[in-house]
């Protein structure tokens, strides 16, 4: 319950400059955060009110699958990331700093190390399990570039779970819980939401899925079919291309002059042919190791499926003095022929004939290049899916959203228990590795999602279930007893039913509290003003633009009807 003319209440007029997003904006204008430094923010009295809301949900779900709630430190001694062998997997991501006594420390970018010490008090014996334990509690990434508001920053609030079970069978039945109870979440918080196949990342494991909130500004790029359920992010969608037989001769090999002309769309212009008759050679570096990785002209390398190929954390493009010293060319002129580096060609290379590559030789190229004219050493699917490709499903068209990742769910299997130790002993006292699942949620970039879903020009429109407050009340004339009696009243009875309500009862106009209302979003509004001497008040939705009388002796059970079936 807040009455504002005796509370912590603000908003800013003026726009919000050093904000991205338009949930960062109107977090930062509706007083509900403010920033303290790059990617770190303080949760106002509004921002927290709905903040708690969603722990409340989370936590009603959560306890209904029957996962128990702990809390775990935020600061954690370094070691027990090297024993995981993920050190250098978070590398400059992770805050670190020493004690008096110079031992080394992090502050928890995650924390599934030390929900394994957790389940080691317990499992001793595959009767141990299965189990579910949860927190939710905050997280740190040293984020080299943090933007959208709250949607990537340096300190969140995590929900994260953990299952513990005996062998793969079992896990598949925790997982669905856990996923079941993600979908009820979700769907009382209001948000639209996909559920897509994900890269395991970091986490490893067997299995990722993402539950991304569809929105225009969202980070990762969702693959959805036009006619299936089929749903991944781009990541990792399997890109099936569609190629007919040719009967085209196979042409010799001819070297031209393309002085000054390296790019694609140089190349194009200049011999007036297509993108698909191009076959581009990238030079990559794993590690210590160079690769030539060959695709189509009009197509983009996938770069986390290339380093899942070679087996590697991560792969990059090879500057431009290695691929000199490779290649005895300038940049833009790299081919497969002659290279000394093992050579990798995209799946849809296969289907080509008579393509142009470069020459490894400067202001030089080749026509008429076919798979005899040249060495290769591996064949994958290499680069990314684009919209209109057929779905590896059902052949339908493919299309693409953007999403905003709110949370995950990871099949973690035996990783982290067999390099922790993790054990258990079966019905014939031999030795096994528990088998775990993950389990993810962001608070915050819930809340920022639903505002990147619900708002229009004048603030937020709050689902009503996660609204700091589902309902105001405006008091237009405080000199006025009849309107402060019938406010007051509606008020108490409101709060008294369990409703969390907001009064109004600034000395301020009434456009400054309707404005007000609407940028920090409350579903219901209720104005008393001139006619609550005939028992009559003004109602008001946030998401309709007109309003309407109502009867007083009417107004509460109209209330509780709406939040009861929204």
């Amino acid at each position: 319950m807040m009455k504002l003319k005796e509370s912590f209440f603000y908003t800013i007029r003026e726009d919000v400059k050093d904000e991205e997003s338009m949930s960062g904006k109107l977090l930062v204008k509706s007083g509900m955060i403010k920033k303290t430094s790059n990617g770190i923010y303080m949760y106002m009295p509004l921002g927290f009110q709905t903040l708690e809301k969603i722990k409340h949900i989370i936590r009603k779900h959560m306890n209904e699958s029957g996962a128990l709630e702990l809390l775990m430190p935020s600061l954690l001694p370094e070691d027990v990331y090297i024993a995981s062998g993920r050190r250098d997997t978070f590398g400059s991501n992770m805050f670190t700093l020493k004690d008096r006594y110079h031992r080394s420390y992090s502050l928890g970018p995650t924390h599934e190390e030390l929900f394994v010490e957790a389940a080691k008090m317990k499992i001793k014996s595959y009767k141990d399990m299965p189990f579910n334990i949860y927190q939710i509690g905050n997280k740190y990434r040293d984020e080299t570039r943090p933007r959208y508001g709250l949607i990537r920053v340096r300190e969140f609030f995590m929900k994260d779970a953990y299952s513990f079970d005996a062998n793969l069978e079992s896990l598949e039945y925790s997982y669905q819980k856990m996923f079941e109870a993600y979908q009820r979440i979700f769907d009382e918080v209001g948000i639209d939401y996909k559920i897509v196949t994900a890269d395991t990342g970091a986490m490893g494991g067997l299995l990722s899925e993402e539950f991304q909130a569809v929105t225009d500004i969202g980070e990762d790029i969702l693959v959805l079919c036009s006619n299936c359920d089929y749903a991944s992010n781009i990541e990792v969608s399997q890109c099936v291309c569609n190629h007919q037989e040719t009967q085209e001769a196979l042409l010799p090999k001819e070297l031209i002059e393309t002085k000054g002309y390296g790019t694609v769309e140089e190349l194009i212009h200049f011999l007036n042919i297509t993108s698909d008759q191009i076959v581009k050679t990238l030079i990559y570096q794993a590690g210590n190791q160079f690769y030539a990785c060959l695709l189509p002209g009009n197509r983009e390398i996938n770069e986390l499926k290339l380093s899942k190929l070679l087996g590697v954390n991560e792969v990059m493009l090879a500057d431009a003095s290695d691929v000199k010293r490779i290649t005895k060319a300038e940049v833009g002129f790299a081919g497969p022929i002659g290279l000394d580096i093992p050579v990798i060609l995209d799946e849809e290379v296969l289907t080509k004939h008579n393509y142009l590559v470069g020459a490894n030789q400067t202001d030089y190229h080749y026509i008429n290049v076919n798979l005899s004219d040249y060495h290769y050493d591996m064949v994958a699917d290499i680069k990314n899916v684009k919209e209109n490709d057929p779905c590896p499903k059902c052949g339908h068209k493919l299309i693409f959203k953007k999403g905003i990742e709110i949370g995950n769910t990871f099949k973690l299997g035996t990783k982290y228990s067999e390099s922790l130790g993790l054990q258990y002993l079966d019905c014939n006292n031999e030795l096994h590795p528990v088998v775990m699942g993950c389990y993810g949620i962001g608070l915050g970039r819930i809340l920022a999602a639903a505002i990147e879903q619900n708002h229009d020009e004048n603030g937020i429109i709050w689902p009503i279930s996660i609204a700091p407050y589902p309902v105001a009340i405006v008091l237009i004339n405080g000199q006025d007893e009849v309107q402060v009696s019938m406010a007051n009243q509606l008020y108490d009875e409101l709060s008294a039913s369990g409703i969390d309500v907001l009064l109004d009862d600034r000395e301020e106009r009434p456009g400054v509290k309707f404005k007000d209302m609407d940028l920090i979003g409350v579903p219901i509004r209720i104005t008393v003003g001139k006619k609550a001497g005939d028992g009559i008040v003004e109602w008001k939705l946030r998401k309709e633009t007109e309003s309407h009388d109502v009867s007083f002796s009417e107004v509460i059970s109209k209330i509780q009807d709406i939040i009861k079936n929204h």
